[in-house]
């Protein structure tokens, strides 16, 4: 079982990387935080006692939970907030008031069509991850959302490295062929089962 001390460096040394994964993914780096953080808290109070080997995965699947959780809440919002803009209110109740103005479409130095294409595709990959087997899924965002090499990969997931190989080319083998069903062919993945060879 883990000691405080134990839970507490794992989290010094997770914070960073978590918080680049999440930033990355949401592209909002106070969202980010927040969600690293609720991740964090969440492995400390119901986890806090496994053992630290458990950690990482435990971790990870917390934090992408907690992302998760985070798309569906934006989604939820900005409906409501997109459908109470257009109908909410007549022209006599604030003349100057602009519908436009209350709908959060994140960063606006993007054209909407690029942040609406962004989203498809991230909701694509997602979908196409969850249909991969556990240890391929596994493998792949360790080694291509952490960004941790096979050997880290291996011992997380306590295998050999050449384990770690086989399921990340596997996986990016089936996404691949996932991806270009969903017309995301140009995505790159080519590129990185030549990496993975390496």
């Amino acid at each position: 079982m883990a000691t405080p001390k134990e839970l507490s460096d794992f989290l010094a040394a997770a914070e960073r990387r978590a918080f680049k994964q999440t930033a990355y993914a949401v592209r909002d780096d106070h969202a980010a935080l927040d969600i690293v953080q609720d991740a964090m808290m969440k492995l400390a109070d119901k986890y806090g006692a496994q053992p630290v080997t458990e950690f990482p995965m435990l971790f990870q699947r917390i934090l992408q939970n907690t992302m998760r959780d985070y798309w569906r809440r934006q989604k939820v919002r900005n409906l409501w907030t997109t459908l109470l803009s257009a109908f909410g209110g007549s022209a006599d109740d604030n003349e100057d008031r602009d519908p436009l103005d209350t709908i959060d479409v994140g960063d606006d130095s993007e054209e909407p069509s690029v942040q609406i294409a962004r989203s498809q595709t991230i909701q694509l990959i997602e979908r196409a991850l969850e249909k991969l087997p556990a240890r391929q899924r596994e493998a792949f965002v360790l080694r291509y959302w952490e960004e941790m090499d096979v050997a880290e990969t291996a011992e997380i997931m306590g295998c050999s490295d050449g384990s770690v190989k086989t399921h990340c080319s596997r996986a990016v083998h089936a996404l691949a062929i996932e991806l270009r069903k969903q017309g995301l062919d140009k995505i790159g993945l080519s590129n990185v089962t030549l990496n993975e060879s390496k």
